[in-house]
């Protein structure tokens, strides 16, 4: 319990802004997540889900009496979504890999795939604007929109295998970084800024591993001898 107590309250200042430590620990969690991903580790999605754990009571800082006292409720939400989808890729990679392959195979999402991926990700920023600006979002509440859909449609790409989903997540992270130094979440804003540069990595590494997975091909069946009678 004290362990659990210290983790809830402690905190360090950086110039004239205090910091929660749970957000650095979470955002840390998510990091090495994200490397457990780019290398196809099933672990990665329970490390995950600790740290989406311990940023959900960061971005409600009204609710939880932070010393930030802004609530994020795009940040806040998509933390329970990863979750809820972290389960479902932990599911699935963890049966791919008990079948003997690997934990996923990237794939590209290909061309009906990718349309569908922009038209959910700028109509569900849309729709889910108006609902957390009703809910007192921190504004502007079409960022925090954006990335919430963007989080959740780059968590079901992961979990699906689509070299895609490294991309969606440096849109996010392009919106996500603004909104977060003005909303004074720093610790989370310069890790948005590692992030971009890592999912560009990741993208990187997924495609050259896309490209040099060898396809195989079914060997052509044996064309049975005939020989001619003497």
């Amino acid at each position: 319990m004290h362990a659990i107590t210290w983790l809830f309250d402690a905190t360090f200042t950086v110039g004239n802004q205090t910091v929660l430590w749970r957000e650095v620990i979470g955002n840390l969690f998510g990091l090495v997540s994200a490397l457990g991903g780019m290398r196809r580790r099933v672990w990665a999605w329970p490390i995950g889900i600790a740290g989406n754990a311990l940023l959900f009571t960061v971005f409600l800082g009204a609710v939880f009496d932070t010393p930030n006292p802004v609530n994020l409720l795009g940040q806040a939400g998509r933390q329970i979504m990863f979750i809820v989808v972290s389960i479902y890729g932990w599911y699935a990679w963890k049966r791919a890999k008990d079948g003997g392959s690997a934990a996923v195979d990237p794939r590209w999402a290909g061309a009906r795939s990718r349309i569908l991926l922009v038209v959910a990700l700028v109509g569900g920023t849309a729709i889910l604007t108006p609902v957390f600006t009703a809910l007192g979002s921190y504004a502007p509440v079409w960022a925090d929109a954006w990335i919430f859909m963007g989080s959740l449609l780059a968590t079901y790409g992961m979990a699906k295998g689509w070299v895609e989903f490294w991309l969606i997540w440096v849109a996010v992270d392009i919106v996500g970084v603004p909104l977060l130094l003005s909303a004074g979440y720093f610790a989370s804003a310069f890790m948005y800024i590692f992030y971009g540069a890592f999912t560009l990595t990741g993208f990187f590494v997924w495609a050259r591993t896309r490209r040099i997975t060898p396809v195989l091909v079914a060997p052509e069946p044996a064309v049975p001898q005939v020989v001619a009678p003497r």
